[in-house]
């Protein structure tokens, strides 16, 4: 779901680079990468979304959201390309994925907006297009690391600042139905299969720059406002946004690790680096929580 349209546009350049069987091997384990990335999104995809929906369940709307943030889809990926291509390779998409985190955050932050104003159709075909149009602009962007953190860091604490703030839920919401996780699951697979279909002939520029779609977060965003309505919705997507923090330190930390410390030890250090924020992130959420509803409780 992330940006990594960096990556497949080196992946084209590395393939048509050399002649003869260095070409031949090159096209090979390009191939490879893409499978492995495809397989990687339709293992993944439905079933984070589920884990992030049944966390939502349980903790709130806005601990999902900090779920729902967690690298665990790109993660895989980063890692296949670093495999497939080398560290060298891998740093370069952990940097490409930042630029992506601006994008989603378009999309949040216009998705949350219209949310209290419209359905949540018209709210995702308006968070699509903000997604599309920056990640156009991001495209054309070229940063090192430290300043493509910057520019993540920037655009989540602008999107914290004017998303809208949602009141808090006024008695237990109604039992979700049955078919609700499984129909979670399908959409997410529906859309990882329709932008791959789609890339086969929208051609590689435009099918690199579909590579970051928002899959889980358009998921989460439509079917919970769907049910629980825009404030639900917005509490999540606040969630999901302060998770990016997070999830741009990962990036971050695989970009200037990966080449001294090799795949496993940078992957590694990357993980417990994003695991430790988004733990102390959700500890300060859940101790927010229990305040407010210790002042809510009489007596």
């Amino acid at each position: 779901m992330y940006y990594l349209s960096h990556s497949r546009r080196q992946i084209e350049r590395a393939g048509t680079s050399r002649a003869g069987p260095a070409q031949a091997r090159s096209a090979a384990s390009s191939h490879h990468a893409g499978v492995a990335v495809l397989a990687a999104k339709v293992v993944l995809a439905p079933g984070f979304v589920v884990g992030a929906s049944l966390v939502a369940r349980r903790f709130g709307a806005r601990i999902g959201g900090f779920v729902g943030a967690l690298p665990v889809v790109a993660g895989p990926i980063l890692l296949v390309y670093a495999l497939s291509h080398g560290r060298t390779f891998g740093a370069d998409a952990a940097v490409g994925t930042l630029f992506g985190l601006v994008s989603l955050t378009a999309f949040v932050a216009v998705y949350s907006h219209l949310a209290g104003r419209t359905t949540w159709t018209i709210s995702l075909l308006a968070g699509w297009t903000a997604f599309l149009l920056m990640t156009a602009l991001m495209s054309t962007l070229s940063l090192p690391a430290p300043g493509a953190l910057v520019l993540a860091w920037a655009a989540i604490a602008g999107a914290l600042v004017i998303l809208p703030r949602a009141a808090p839920d006024r008695g237990p919401p109604a039992p979700p139905p049955s078919w609700d996780l499984p129909l979670r699951a399908l959409s997410a697979l529906a859309l990882v299969l329709a932008l791959t279909a789609a890339a086969g002939w929208l051609g590689p520029r435009l099918s690199g720059l579909l590579a970051p779609f928002p899959i889980i977060a358009s998921v989460l965003a439509a079917f919970t406002h769907a049910q629980r309505g825009s404030a639900y919705a917005q509490r999540l997507l606040r969630g999901l946004v302060a998770g990016f923090v997070a999830f741009a330190l990962f990036c971050f930390t695989l970009a200037v690790s990966l080449r001294s410390l090799g795949i496993g030890a940078a992957f590694a250090l990357a993980s417990g680096v994003a695991l430790l924020t988004q733990g102390f992130l959700v500890s300060r959420a859940l101790r927010a929580r229990a305040t407010v509803r210790t002042a809510a409780s009489p007596g």
